[in-house]
């Protein structure tokens, strides 16, 4: 299958090696800024000639192409995401799917009505350790689940901000819940929900003075079913990465995950014996991104062959979306937030004050 790249930043070489990984020719790659396009094909060994600044450009000139993965700026996903779906291409899409609740629906109902495949970057539903405890859930193993909780607490300084000019802005990025934690958020929902009943949050920025947004945000979700949940994100952490946790209570099981990314099981006791024995295989992931893009992609590209839906499709981007955007509507009325949301944005944050 032919593959191209559009946005070629820090998230890249995942996309790119699992491109590789994957079996994938890759026909394309496309920056504005066509040096970093051009580095990435440096590192990975690809000919610079399939490199572009401009994506139509791209398409026209490398065309037929099976999909396009977008890892542009949070900012341009929808637009670029729309364009792609214009030339009639699948589109795997970077998280946050887009900055408003508006710009999800118009992406997820344009691919339904031109029946093209949309998939979400949300690659932690696919880690060894995501997938037990899901098989646990689906099992019945924990009984009544009383509580859940989700805490990501790692360390963005401003070198990260400094280094692309949309970081830290509400019309092009988010904060620390939309950038950083809403795989925590997307974990919650997948395996609790997905229905939420309502979320009241705390938002502020203690450390990070010259940006817009949040650099901490705590919130407490009900959920339809009963479970209450916390969910808390910073990356106000000293200096390094400290942990992302998953832990889930039930009346039969208790579950924590823990790592960089909710990658390994620290705590696993069930009332069940067949599940208490469940082993899974640990993974030593070299980041907070962890393994999971390529196994988004060998999703993405069974779904192209077989048909169906990928395993993140569009409404389970939209689900994660919802959570940080509830969030922010939270802090903005100084209430607790119902849903499901009739609407909301980043940009609706702006001006609003986090101190």
């Amino acid at each position: 299958m032919r593959y191209a790249l559009v946005g070629c930043g820090r998230i890249a070489p995942s996309h790119i090696q699992s491109a590789i990984d994957t079996g994938l020719e890759i026909a394309g790659l496309c920056d504005t800024d066509i040096a970093k396009a051009q580095a990435l094909a440096e590192r990975y060994n690809l000919k610079k000639d399939i490199c572009y600044a401009d994506f139509k450009t791209m398409i026209s000139d490398v065309k037929p192409i099976d999909f396009v993965s977008v890892a542009t700026d949070s900012g341009s996903h929808h637009d670029v995401v729309m364009a792609a779906f214009s030339m009639g291409l699948n589109v795997l899409c970077e998280k946050p799917m887009a900055m408003s609740l508006k710009d999800a629906d118009e992406m997820i109902g344009t691919a339904e009505k031109k029946g093209l495949v949309l998939g979400i970057c949300q690659q932690n539903r696919l880690n060894n350790t995501t997938v037990l405890v899901k098989k646990a859930v689906d099992k019945g193993a924990f009984g009544t689940i009383s509580n859940a909780a989700v805490c990501v607490r790692w360390s963005r300084e401003r070198s990260y901000y400094a280094g692309d000019d949309w970081r830290g802005k509400w019309a092009s990025d988010g904060g620390a819940l939309m950038n950083q934690c809403i795989h925590g958020f997307d974990l919650l929902r997948y395996l609790l929900g997905p229905d939420i009943d309502y979320l009241y949050a705390v938002l502020g920025n203690r450390e990070h003075p010259y940006l817009e947004v949040e650099d901490i945000g705590i919130g407490l979700i009900k959920f339809k079913n009963g479970v209450i949940a916390t969910a808390e994100g910073t990356v106000n952490t000293y200096k390094n990465n400290l942990e992302e946790t998953l832990t889930i209570i039930g009346e039969n099981g208790t579950v924590k995950l823990g790592g960089q990314a909710a990658e390994r099981i620290d705590f696993w006791e069930f009332k069940d014996p067949e599940v208490n024995g469940w082993k899974t295989e640990t993974q030593n992931f070299s980041s907070v991104y962890g393994d999971g893009h390529a196994r988004i992609f060998e999703d993405f590209i069974r779904t192209l062959k077989q048909g169906g839906k990928p395993f993140v499709d569009g409404s389970a981007g939209r689900n994660a979306l919802e959570t940080v955007l509830a969030f922010y509507e939270s802090w903005r009325t100084k209430k607790a937030v119902s849903f499901p949301l009739k609407d909301g944005a980043t940009i609706s944050m702006e001006r609003i004050s986090l101190r």
